[in-house]
């Protein structure tokens, strides 16, 4: 059986690439420490890393290990944070899976709000996952509740969801572009123009999808950056370095310097979605499913 102590020892060398700042980091000392390792290869009968006089670096297999062991560890601590609040009797607490679109769009800080007026001494864990990852936690019940962008299968025996929020994108430029004084955008003002792409850290073909939204609309954008999350788009946006598409909850009083125009002709919205586990819900978990419900855009059954 797995040494979860080892499998931390092992993810903090991975990341460090380096015995010594790891078991720095670790607070012990480097013998130890490259015994518990190769304790831990032997074990497996897989070599993790490769080792040289100047360095440690992993190998392709200890790469996998390294994602599984990551996301082993991460559900080691959600158990061990529901066991502690168990024991404090705390109705079991929470535990939040989120994408950053919750956070950015303010529907998990206002639900999180309501929650803490509501039931101020309940504890609470939040998680950013990605969908399919909080999609198992669900199942394994380490979540309680999942903030998504798409929803699980129709068909899928363990999980519903609800719609939670359709937010249009709109169009942020420079105030002081030469479009920023037109009313009106038509599909050739974009073409060729420079552009801010958002990254999608759950679609890696993402570039791609925006691309093919964009050439279906009838312009074909000159991508110079992409930003991370769309309060760093904005913030280039207002910069000058370029035009983006941002979310409408999230260009609602705008920075100086940007400007907002929609596009009726690029119909292009982000999606959020609640989900969680079909049976047993504890009415703490149900009762702040409600809240994050009533805190969306739109009313959905759950599918």
């Amino acid at each position: 059986m797995l040494d979860l102590r080892q499998l931390r020892y092992f993810v903090a060398v991975a990341e460090t690439e380096h015995v010594g700042r790891a078991a720095e980091a670790l607070h012990i000392s480097q013998s130890p420490l490259s015994r518990q390792i190769a304790q831990l290869e032997k074990q497996l009968g897989l070599a993790l890393f490769e080792r040289s006089q100047q360095r440690i670096r992993l190998t392709s297999d200890g790469k996998v290990f390294l994602s599984e062991a990551r996301a082993l560890l991460r559900h080691a601590d959600r158990l061990e944070n529901l066991g502690r609040r168990l024991g404090r009797g705390e109705e079991g607490g929470l535990c939040i899976g989120y994408v950053g679109d919750a956070m950015h769009t303010g529907v998990l800080p206002g639900a999180l709000r309501t929650l803490q007026e509501e039931r101020p001494g309940i504890h609470v864990a939040l998680y950013s996952l990605s969908t399919a990852e909080q999609f198992e936690g669900l199942r394994q019940r380490s979540l309680d509740i999942a903030l998504v962008q798409e929803p699980p299968a129709r068909d899928d025996p363990d999980l519903l969801a609800a719609p939670l929020l359709e937010d249009p994108l709109l169009l942020a430029l420079p105030a002081s572009h030469p479009l920023a004084a037109q009313a009106e955008l038509a599909p050739g003002d974009l073409d060729g123009q420079a552009w801010i792409a958002v990254e999608n850290s759950q679609d890696p073909a993402w570039r791609d999808a925006f691309l093919a939204s964009c050439v279906a609309s009838g312009f074909t954008p000159d991508i110079r950056l992409d930003a991370a999350e769309p309060l760093t788009a904005l913030g280039l946006v207002a910069s000058g370095l370029g035009l983006a598409l941002i979310q409408k909850s999230m260009v609602r009083g705008t920075t100086d310097g940007v400007a907002v125009r929609e596009l009726p002709w690029h119909k292009a919205s982000v999606h959020l979605w609640a989900a969680w586990h079909a049976i047993d819900l504890r009415p703490v978990v149900a009762s702040f499913r409600e809240t994050v419900l009533a805190s969306g855009e739109i009313d959905g059954e759950a599918v």
